[in-house]
């Protein structure tokens, strides 16, 4: 039996015979000579190749042993060479790693289908017609097609690389100005798609695609920094995930598909093998780092929402639309305990079984969110929401991962995957999920939110989130998405010099950026943002374009979303003006605004057999008539003794002194100032104080107001922190004990800043404790609206506790089925929810909730209650007059529900709020019946402080009735001068008994001049009232300038009345001139005043 002998080769024994060819074979060209023996083709390297390998291994030995020797010629100490040898070693056992595991992915790649026989049948034999897989089929004739023009892909890629990334390389960095890349090589082995999935029946409009990739490749990459003899590069990678391509909008002509989106639905794996500098990547703790690192650059690219648009047409519309499409729906998780975890924490090294830490991380796509540590429990209760934007379904994953937090690594408890497809089909799931990889399960509600562009929706899903308990941030009402296109005729830099846009977008807290183009001021960004939203109709999309270095602003823009309610579909797609720019800078902008929406109509929740049968039992025997077990109706509420004992505090945030400069220019090189803001953490809420820019002695003077109770332990903390673009620099602390506060009364000092060289904080803090009197009401709210400072929120005059304890006869579910109550109590933008009580028409909540109030004459206490997925039950709304006119200011009875089945047991209870320490003193003719009492409300007595006061008295002020009003009528004034703020202020309360000249009423406003200025900038002006000859106005207005001067000058009031509606005439109906010299500023004192003729008009 002959053998084919190969090229240069000599015989070949076969198995078995082992019996050698015979020498007379000859190679089957003639026309090449015969190759020289084996024995001559071993012999011709000789012994200099010999001896050179026994020197490039002796040399290799050498090199091992110079770090010792460097070592001991400087005098360093033997750990350096052992932390050395630790690193070398590490490196070497990360790097085989990721070789042995590049050599394993390839051998599955290239005998898959050996492999997969072997490990199903241990036989050689096909795979049977039976083994299919229904959803994914194989495409090994695209393989085959990607394998053939992977070499000219190859050309390709070197291409675009020295032609185009080595450039913009080059130029982004002077440092990198020889940059080049010196070797290019996707190498032999392609990539391969182990599986194509096909989705029908999501859009007819679009072909969808799911391609599970798998690139295990030799590439080679080289790069060279030939000014700093810098060489790195990449020798191997392997990159796994599920690519999704969308072929859309298909088309009636060639080539039928418009465009090619793909993208990643999940993070995709990563492995790669470094060479030159970046072999230090491999070391251990750098080499997940570097990895993360470029897998969060790939995902901000080709990671969902990112996604790689090809359109295959010119002129395609709506490309942004496609780049970036609307989400599918928004899913708000409710990540509310879990139970039954893996205890992980040890003592005395393993001897004594401890429990866990338990935290939770939630992903869906990139947006992820980590939950609070929960210390010591197997059963931690969170209670977190969050919410996530959905753009594919089926395809995306909502993933939980829980860990046990340790100072060291923290340990793996369990995770679980869900498709959020369910969520779409359930709308609602509430479930506990098993944990996969441990033990215990999560307990997660997942809503499906759908986006509609329906304005009429939203007061609807407002009313809905005030009863929505979620932490840490409010729930959404709507999202906003910004199509950012372009600009034009931006200005020009300083020397005529093209800019560098790129455009910042703010929504609340929330700020964006987009990338920056360069040397142009007629920018393309072509980018979409999204923004949660909360209540677009007071929020507001702020835009500044900006140069890259941000020091130069190109051009602003403040839009009110309440724009977008107005728009159709709520879309604006339009050019913008911009201002502080251009007279002809513009922006182009796409507006898309979403309500969201909770569709519970058709949600069902079935009720246990059991719970249904002690229902019936329970109402059978009320049916009988037996009263032996039912317990009397309650005709009042039994709250415990906390309730009613709360107090307020009012946070005065003054000013701060020699605070740090935080800003750098130049690189460092120059020395700014700092942004200065406060944030104040007490009794579980947060507060922040606004920016001042550019400023280490800053005055804020904002008040902010809390609700607290007399438990030990709570402090006050305050942070100050310098505003920046990426993360706020820290600039000091401090904390006052709430104990302190409580007790004293009032504390008025400066704090010095703790953890930092210098700095202080002047704070002025007050208890003040609810009166249960309604006879100081009006001097508290006189008072407030003196000490009312513009850049906070008006103050409280009164303090709202209510205790709710229990509903009777609450309507039927589907006419049988008891309902799961919960009641959603709201005064103003504040708003509480009770517990659900489950499959009960009598649910007993017994919780109290306390509320600020700002006006109580006029406010009101909106109580709802609703059943778990059956909407409204019912409603109350009490108004918080009738409290004002109640004893003691207090109800406490059964009030009817709106719907006229069912009633409620509460009780309300008011307490006025009376600053003992605001500058001004409120006080009436008749003493009050608390004088001689104690602190009323459970408080200890209140100890004011023994320093010197610079209170005022408040006189009495006039009442309507005691005075006659002039032939003009008249004007009722406060005119004051705040010393603190170095301020002359003045409230225009009302007007009465005007003069009609006419047959119609006037439309009367008040004009308020600083006289002897008539210029711009000492007047003000009260907004119009429509019809009236006594109109109200409660305005309030300011001017900044000394006591002193303040005294020099006059105010001149003037009632008008616009005479038509195309006129710009204005009728006098009566002015007042007050001569402030002769006046006492420091009283306070609301005043009516006569109102007379044109002294000037006349005369003239």
């Amino acid at each position: 039996m002959e053998r084919p002998v190969g090229k240069g080769l000599g015989p070949v024994a076969g198995p078995a015979d082992q019996i050698p060819e015979e020498p007379t074979k000859q190679d089957p060209n003639p026309a090449e000579p015969p190759p020289p023996p084996p024995q001559q083709q071993q012999q011709q390297p000789g012994a200099a190749g010999e001896a050179l390998a026994v020197l490039s291994s002796f040399g290799r030995r050498l090199l091992v042993l110079v770090p010792v020797y460097l070592a001991g010629a400087l005098g360093l100490s033997v750990g350096f060479v052992l932390f050395g040898l630790a690193l070398y070693l590490g490196w070497r056992r990360v790097r085989g790693e990721k070789e042995r595991s590049l050599r394993a992915a390839r051998q599955l790649l290239d005998n898959e289908e050996k492999l997969t026989a072997q490990t199903l049948y241990l036989s050689h034999r096909e795979l049977p017609a039976w083994v299919s897989f229904p959803d994914v089929e194989k495409v090994e004739w695209l393989n085959k097609i990607v394998a053939q023009a992977w070499p000219f892909l190859g050309q390709y890629m070197e291409k675009l690389l020295a032609e185009t990334v080595a450039p913009a390389v080059r130029a982004s960095n002077t440092h990198l100005q020889t940059f080049t890349f010196t070797r290019v090589e996707l190498g032999e082995k392609p990539l391969r798609i182990l599986g194509v999935k096909v989705h029908t029946g999501q859009n007819k409009q679009q072909i969808l695609l799911d391609l599970n990739v798998s690139y295990v490749g030799d590439v080679q990459i080289d790069v060279e920094v030939k000014k700093y003899f810098c060489k790195a590069g990449v020798k191997g990678m392997q990159l796994h995930g599920i690519l999704r391509v969308i072929l859309e909008p298909l088309m009636g002509d060639l080539p039928i598909v418009g465009a090619v989106s793909m993208f990643f639905i999940r993070r995709p794996t990563l492995d790669i093998n470094w060479t030159g500098m970046t072999n230090l990547l491999d070391i251990p703790g750098l080499s997940s780092l570097s990895d993360t690192v470029i897998m969060d650059s790939i995902a901000a690219f080709l990671v969902l929402p990112n996604r790689l648009l090809v359109p295959l047409v010119p002129d395609l519309q709506d490309v942004a639309q496609l780049r970036s499409p609307l989400p599918r729906g928004i899913v708000r998780i409710h990540l509310l305990a879990a139970r039954a975890l893996s205890s992980k924490d040890t003592y005395v090294p393993g001897l004594i079984k401890g429990k866990s830490d338990p935290y939770a991380i939630v992903r869906v796509g990139t947006q992820v969110f980590c939950s609070r540590v929960i210390n010591e429990d197997l059963n931690p209760q969170w209670g977190e929401t969050y919410e996530v934007m959905v753009h594919e379904v089926p395809g995306q994953e909502i993933e939980v991962e829980v860990f046990d937090k340790d100072p060291d690594k923290d340990d793996f408890l369990g995770r679980l995957k869900l498709d959020l497809g369910k969520v779409l089909e359930a709308q609602v799931l509430d479930n506990w999920f098993p944990l996969q990889g441990g033990q215990g399960q999560v307990h997660l509600r997942l809503e499906w939110l759908s986006l509609l562009p329906d304005a009429n929706k939203l007061e609807q899903v407002l009313q809905w989130n005030r009863g929505v308990s979620s932490r840490p941030e409010p729930p959404s009402a709507a999202i906003l998405v910004v199509y950012l296109d372009r600009a034009q005729d931006l200005p020009l830099k300083k020397g005529n010099k093209e800019p560098n846009p790129m455009v910042q977008l703010s929504v609340q807290d929330v700020t964006r950026e987009s990338k920056a183009t360069y040397n142009t001021n007629s920018p393309v960004w072509e980018e979409a943002f999204r923004f949660f939203l909360q209540d677009p109709r007071s929020q507001e999309l702020d835009v500044q374009v900006k140069d890259d270095s941000r020091a130069l602003t190109l051009g602003a823009l403040t839009l009110p979303l309440a724009r977008l309610l107005a728009a159709p579909d709520l879309t604006l797609d339009q050019w913008f003006q911009l201002a502080s720019s251009g007279p002809t800078s513009r922006l182009y902008m796409k507006l898309v605004l979403r309500i969201l929406y909770l569709d519970t109509s058709d949600l069902y929740f079935p009720t246990t057999p059991s719970s249904s049968g002690l229902l019936d039992m329970a109402s059978e025997s009320i049916q009988m008539g037996s009263s032996v077990d039912i317990p009397p109706r309650p005709s009042h509420c039994t709250p415990d003794g906390h309730f009613g004992t709360e107090s307020v505090l009012r946070i005065h945030v003054l000013e701060a002194r020699d605070l740090i400069a935080k800003d750098r220019f130049l690189g460092g090189l120059v020395k700014g100032k700092s942004d200065p803001y406060v944030k104040l953490r007490v009794a579980g809420k947060s507060f922040r104080s606004r920016v001042v820019r550019e400023e280490l002695n800053p005055r804020w003077n904002e008040v902010f107001e809390v609700i607290v109770t007399a438990i030990p332990g709570q402090e006050l903390e305050m942070d100050v922190f310098d505003k920046d673009l990426d993360k706020d620099d820290f600039l000091g602390r401090c904390k006052v004990s709430l104990t302190r506060v409580l007790s004293s009364g009032f504390i008025d000092e400066w704090l010095p800043l703790e953890d930092v060289p210098s700095g202080r904080l002047h704070l002025r803090l007050e208890r003040l404790t609810p009166r249960p009197t309604a006879t100081e009401l009006e001097e508290v709210l006189q008072v407030n609206s003196l000490i009312q400072t513009q850049k906070s929120a008006e103050l409280a005059a009164a303090l709202l506790s209510v205790y709710l304890e229990r509903a009777e006869d609450l309507p039927l579910r589907k006419g049988t089925k008891p309902p799961s109550p919960y009641a959603s109590l709201t005064v103003g933008d504040a708003s509480y929810k009770t517990k659900t009580c489950p499959q009960t028409p009598a649910p007993i909540w017994d919780e109290s909730f306390s509320f600020l109030i700002r006006k109580p004459n006029i406010e009101s206490l909106e109580l709802q209650v609703r059943g778990e997925g059956t909407g409204t039950l019912g409603s109350v709304s009490l108004q918080l007059s009738e409290l004002l006119v109640a004893d003691q200011l207090c109800l406490d009875q059964w009030f009817p529900l709106s719907n006229g089945q069912g009633q409620v047991l509460l009780r309300a209870q008011l307490g006025i709020l009376v600053s003992q320490h605001s500058g001004v003193e409120a006080h009436s003719h008749s003493p009050s019946p608390l004088s001689e009492e104690t602190e009323p409300w459970g408080m200890p007595p209140l100890v004011t402080s023994s320093a010197p006061e610079l209170r005022q008295r408040l006189p009495h002020s006039e009442s309507p009735s005691e005075a006659p009003a002039g032939p003009l009528g008249q004007v009722k004034l406060t005119v004051w001068y705040y010393s603190e703020e170095r301020k002359l202020v003045s409230i225009v309360h009302s007007c009465r008994g005007l003069r009609q000249s006419s047959r119609d009423l006037p439309d009367p406003y008040v004009s308020l001049l600083l006289l002897p200025d008539k210029n711009r900038g000492s007047k003000r002006k009260t907004s119009q009232k429509k019809r009236t000859l006594n109109p109200e106005f409660s305005e309030r207005f300011e001017w900044e300038l000394p006591l002193d001067e303040a005294l020099r000058r006059k105010l001149d009031v003037s009632v008008k009345s616009n005479t038509s509606f195309m006129s710009r005439d204005r009728e006098l109906l009566g002015k007042v001139q007050l001569d402030l010299s002769e006046m006492d500023l420091s009283q306070g004192a609301a005043q009516w005043y006569d109102l007379g003729e044109d002294k000037d008009r006349n005369s003239s």
